[in-house]
Parts: C-alpha cells; sequence; structure tokens
C-alpha cells in the first residue's frame, strides 16, 4: 500500500525525520490558509498523486508546461491561490503515471528551503539478501534508475544485519560516501536511525527520500518522501490502512484484495485466472510465447470457493480489452470441481461473450471436466499449459 507525500512525511517526523512544515488542501481556500501559517517567504504547492516526478510532469490541457509542472515554488498568498485553482481537479501525467496521467485532488502546501545540494536515500527490502538495504547517491533530485544506468559508482548500498539493527557505522558509512563533514555527519545518522526505525516498526516496503537536501545553513531535510508498506503486514497496523487514498488505487484490484485474490492489471487481451503465483508466471509467459498479451496477473490461491472463483471472473471482465479468458488449474488443495463449478457460474452470471479455454489437472479433474463438459456452455477444453496457450490464442484472432 502506498500513501502521499504528506501523510510519508507525518510518519517520519514522528521518528525524528527532519521534515519542513506544510499542510494538505483539497480547495484554493485550504491552500491560502495553510500558506497563511507558514507565514513564507516561499511557498511550494505540490500535487498529490500516488506516481514520481511531478515536478517534471505537465497538466493535460498544458503539455508545454506554460504554468508549470506538478510542484511550483510561489512567493505570495495570490500566487498559491492561482497554483492550487489551476492544478486541483486538473490531470497531471508524469513519466509513472502513462499518457493518462492521474486527476489531482489534493495538494500539500509546504514552506520553501535554501538548498545547497541534493541526494538521494532509500530504504528497501533487498530481495537478494532479504535484509533491509540503504541504498544513497550523490545525485539526488533525479530518476536513481538513470543514475544506476549511467553513473552506478555514485550509488552506494549498506545492508543492515537484522540480528543488529542499523549501528553508527552503518550511517557515518552513508555520509562519509555522500561527502557530508562535521555537524552533517551527526544529522545524518540521527536522521537515518530515525528512518530505519520507521521502516522497521511500520512494516514499510520502501521508504525514498528524492532529494534528501542539505540547506544553505548545513542542515539535512527530506524534501519529498515516499512511503509504501508490506500489504501482508497491515493486519498490525489498522491506523496505516486509514490512510490509503482509495482514488489513487485501481478499482479492480481493489475488489481483488476484498476476495483476497491476487490481482494485478496489465496490457494485454488475453485475461488470466490461474492457482499459484509460480504458474501464474509461467501461463503468462507461455501466452507471449504464443503471439498474445495477458490481461492480468490473476491468482485465485489454494482456498477458491466458487463465490471466489466467480468473483475472479467478473473482475477479469471488468477489464475492456479483454478478448479471451485463459483458465489454468492445478488442482492439490484447489479441487478442479470446484473451479470447474465456479467457472460455469461465473460464465453464466456474466453472460459471457469472450472465448474461454481451460485446462485442468490434479483433485478431482474428472468431475471438474464433467461438470463443463454438463454445462452446455461454449468453453474450449485443453489438455496441457501449451495446447490452452495456442487455443486462446486461436479464438481470439478468429473471433476478432
Amino acid at each position: 500500500m502506498n500513501i502521499h507525500e504528506y501523510q510519508g512525511k507525518a510518519l517520519l517526523r514522528d521518528y525524528g525525520v527532519a521534515v519542513l512544515d506544510g499542510a494538505v488542501a483539497f480547495t484554493p481556500e485550504d491552500a491560502v490558509a495553510a500558506a497563511e501559517k507558514l507565514g513564507g517567504p516561499v511557498y511550494v504547492v505540490k500535487s498529490q498523486i500516488h506516481a514520481g516526478g511531478r515536478g517534471a510532469g505537465h497538466f493535460i490541457n498544458d503539455p508545454q508546461r506554460a504554468t508549470g509542472g506538478g510542484v511550483r515554488v510561489v512567493n505570495s498568498f495570490e500566487a498559491v491561490e492561482e497554483a492550487a485553482r489551476f492544478m486541483l481537479g486538473n490531470t497531471l501525467v508524469t513519466k509513472q503515471t502513462g499518457p493518462e496521467g492521474k486527476e489531482v485532488k489534493r495538494l500539500y502546501v509546504e514552506a520553501g528551503c535554501d538548498i545547497a545540494r541534493e541526494l538521494y536515500l532509500s530504504l528497501l527490502v533487498d530481495r537478494a539478501t532479504s535484509r533491509v538495504t540503504i541504498v544513497a547517491s550523490t545525485e539526488g533530485g533525479m530518476d536513481i534508475e538513470t543514475v544506476a544506468e549511467e553513473t552506478p559508482e555514485k550509488i552506494m548500498q549498506v545492508d543492515i544485519d537484522p540480528a543488529t539493527g542499523i549501528q553508527g557505522h552503518h550511517a557515518r558509512s552513508i555520509a562519509f560516501g555522500l561527502g557530508l563533514e562535521g555537524a552533517q555527519v551527526k544529522s545524518a545518522t540521527r536522521f537515518l536511525m530515525g528512518l530505519y526505525k520507521a521502516f522497521i516498526d511500520l512494516d514499510c516496503a520502501m521508504v525514498e527520500i528524492n532529494p534528501l537536501v542539505v540547506t544553505g545553513d548545513g542542515e539535512l531535510l527530506a524534501l519529498d518522501a515516499k512511503v509504501g508498506f508490506d500489504d501482508n503486514a497491515l493486519f498490525r497496523h489498522k491506523a496505516l490502512d486509514e490512510l490509503r487514498d482509495e482514488d489513487e488505487e485501481d478499482a479492480s484490484e481493489r475488489e481483488a484484495a476484498a476476495w483476497d485474490l491476487n490481482y494485478v492489471k496489465l496490457d494485454g487481451e488475453i485475461g488470466c485466472m490461474v492457482n499459484g503465483a509460480g504458474l501464474a508466471m509461467a501461463t503468462m509467459d507461455i501466452i507471449k510465447l504464443y503471439g498474445s498479451e495477458p490481461a492480468n496477473f490473476l491468482d485465485v490461491g489454494g482456498g477458491a470457493t466458487e463465490e471466489r472463483v466467480t468473483a475472479a471472473f467478473k473482475i477479469i471482465l471488468s477489464d475492456p480489452n479483454v478478448k479471451g479468458i485463459l483458465v489454468n488449474i492445478f488442482g492439490g488443495i484447489m479441487k478442479c470441481d470446484i473451479i470447474a463449478s465456479g467457472v460455469v457460474a461465473a460464465a453464466r452470471e456474466t453472460s459471457l461473450s469472450v472465448p474461454l479455454v481451460v485446462r485442468l489437472e490434479g483433485t478431482n479433474v474428472e468431475k471438474g471436466k464433467a461438470i463443463m463438459a454438463d454445462s452446455g456452455l461454449t468453453i474450449i477444453p485443453a489438455d496441457n499449459l501449451g495446447d490452452a496457450a495456442e487455443k486462446i490464442t486461436r479464438a481470439v484472432r478468429e473471433a476478432a
């Protein structure tokens, strides 16, 4: 689960991470009131969407950025109001939103600051080591992916042993690597200690500070904050769930989560329903091998009921790009007859109008095949994964 910048900064502030004062605004009047409390003389009006590159982005009705991007530095209450009126309700396009962009429904009005240097800092879980890793660079304010590609020597990584947690020497090595000196090293140590504690306490998946700035006075501040949480740990943090902005989430993925389904929408035309993440990945790969593209990743898991299978079908069909559905089930804990009953019920309930190919193997497979054969529906059986991918690809092409 991701949250907005202002929410992330509020959480990090509680852990002693230095951030600037600011307030969220849902209307131009809110924005002016926030600016009045800050006192000036410089204000930063920031679009709040779940996407990076806001400052370099453009609004959909201003592709040349004549009025500015999604982050604007102004120096009067009138300019704050003008920026807020333009940005709220407008659609912001960034590198991460795609060409359709995202509507800006809230802003963060923050105090300005004197920036001497821009650095990069993030914490994440490294899958290779299963440890929290600190990633830092002197090249802040730009895409870290670009830095990694063009100047990888400017990125440093420090793995933290979970048995000891972060230690002073970890923080100091990062500080020295960033070229900090004197009192800045002490500030960086305090900053990193707080950031790591927040990461662990809140079960974060990632915390990214880009940029981490050194001010003209030599202070370290988190000028931006991108915070994401491990969805599997949210049951421990009921308060965090209240920070969820459903407008920023895909409606289908939200519905899938309500049914305990693992669903990710993709750009293809073949809807997939599979049990097991590994099998789902293999199914998507073989669909591509046969010349088509998967429309989604959907894992119904090992304990799916007929109702969950029906819900999964509805979620797949809610995507207008879906031209056909491939069901690939290897029944172990998940019995094939339950899947078959769910498929038949879903096909009837949704008045299925796209080709459907089903490959079943495992527990009660013959019962499952009989249920589908006796349903009176046009369900194309498949003997194996390659056969299934070939049949759904051909059926979609013939139906076009």
